[in-house]
């Protein structure tokens, strides 16, 4: 099943997502639909509240970022990076700072440079309900310190510097407003 991706402006996106309960929803079904939906909407990451649910999932596959490139420009932390996180809790951030420009499915049509650690650690279960931490680095760090801020209530936007949080305001608005044209499924107020 395909959902609706919620744009900026929805208070959804705003709130500190809910830890999730296995037992009140079937995590592996929901997983699955959220990767359709990201799929859909050519994205490497999605979370919960970016379909209207107030839980803390997120779902990242980057291997699409990988897609077309020469053996040298391959990021070997996005091989085989497909993975489903539930309940995480962000440990430790290291590394030098690096940026880069992001986008955001919920914020469509915008684009700017955020600045994150190159290694995060992280504890989480998996769909299954195995209890993980790992450590990543590189673009898969990124994608989890991205997906990870939506649970948190937090939008990449938040992460501009001043000049550019100006210069998108309009953008932002019209977005909050439903006008915006997507190629995907998106809940817009018309």
């Amino acid at each position: 099943m395909i959902y609706p991706i919620i744009p900026y402006g929805d208070p959804v996106l705003r709130k500190v997502a809910k830890p999730l309960d296995f037992k009140s929803l079937d995590v592996v079904k929901l997983a699955e639909d959220m990767f359709e939906t990201m799929y859909a909407a050519s994205g490497v990451g999605l979370a919960a509240p970016q379909i209207g649910m107030d839980i803390r999932l997120f779902v990242v596959d980057g291997r699409p970022m990988n897609e077309g490139e020469e053996d040298d420009d391959i990021d070997p932390s996005l091989i085989d990076f497909k993975k489903v996180f539930v309940n995480a809790t962000i440990l430790d951030e290291t590394g030098e700072e690096w940026g880069f420009e992001e986008g955001c499915l919920s914020i469509p049509g915008i684009r700017g440079e955020v600045f994150r650690p190159e290694y995060v650690k992280i504890h989480y279960w998996t769909e299954h309900g195995e209890e993980r931490t790992d450590v990543f680095e590189g673009f898969a760090a990124r994608i989890i310190q991205h997906e990870y801020d939506h649970i948190e209530g937090i939008l990449f936007t938040d992460h501009l510097n001043v000049v550019k949080k100006r210069m998108i305001k309009n953008k932002l608005s019209d977005i909050t407003r439903g006008k915006v044209s997507v190629d995907y499924k998106m809940k817009l107020s018309r």
